[in-house]
């Protein structure tokens, strides 16, 4: 897996729930296909500068989601479908990815970085959600 994730540290939100939200989102994007093999906890906590508890826990919330499955010999990989969820694919309208991406390129022609563009979008989804 490449580096697609970074860590605010200026922001309220936790950097395991940031290191989770975004491996969710790129999973639910179809970034991370089923059977990617994810970064080992130290590996990403060393290209975050992070510890490595931080990204054990979003891995382990992530694992208790049905994002992603650990096995001792593969390491953390993302799951086939989530629990409950349908198949990745039939989840991801071509709809939907187009406004996505407007609203990366829109957020970027801003000058804003992708951890304030998630962060306003957690933060609109936690809004709708009340």
């Amino acid at each position: 897996m490449e580096a697609r994730i970074t860590i605010d540290l200026e922001t309220a939100t936790p950097p395991f729930e940031q290191v989770l939200s975004q491996i969710s989102a790129l999973v639910a994007v179809g970034e991370l296909p089923p059977g990617t093999r994810l970064p080992t906890v130290r590996s990403l906590a060393g290209d975050l500068g992070v510890a490595a508890g931080t990204v054990a826990r979003a891995y382990r919330e992530l694992e208790a989601a049905g994002v992603v499955t650990t096995h001792r010999r593969q390491g953390t990989v993302v799951a086939a479908t989530r629990r409950g969820q349908p198949p990745a694919g039939a989840t991801r309208p071509p709809e939907v990815l187009a406004a996505v991406e407007h609203l990366v390129a829109e957020g970027r022609r801003a000058g804003l970085d992708d951890g304030t563009l998630l962060a306003l979008l957690q933060g609109r989804l936690r809004q709708l959600g009340k």
